[in-house]
């Protein structure tokens, strides 16, 4: 089966289109072989590496679909080998304290010493 299709049988991405955009542009790899043409052919036991939003995707392909049907269907096509997301540092900082660092981040308009 074609990787841009297979891409969007198992709802990687929300079109083909998009799918073979991902392909085409360097972004797949295929048992870590650089792909640039959506009609690469793929099979069960291939591994396939993308990116997809801020995480880096690995995942086998354990079946070929005949469908783009439901999630539950697409998600026995493959089967995730994806690193776990790195934790943050610390809680997310809150309005108050976003906006106090965007203004240390600031260059002050004001002239050294202050106002009078």
């Amino acid at each position: 089966m074609r990787v841009d299709k297979w891409l969007w049988h198992a709802r990687f991405f929300k079109t083909r289109s998009l799918a073979a955009r991902m392909v085409g542009e360097g972004g797949v790899r295929v048992n870590g072989a650089r792909i640039e043409k959506s009609s690469h052919a793929v099979g069960p036991g291939d591994t396939l590496t993308f990116s997809q939003g801020r995480q880096v995707r690995v995942v086998e392909v354990a079946a070929l679909g005949t469908r783009r049907g439901p999630a539950e269907e697409a998600q026995a096509l493959f089967v995730d080998h994806s690193p776990a997301p790195v934790p943050r540092a610390g809680p997310r900082p809150t309005g108050r304290e976003r906006r106090r660092l965007d203004a240390d981040r600031q260059p002050s308009l004001e002239p050294p010493g202050g106002r009078d």
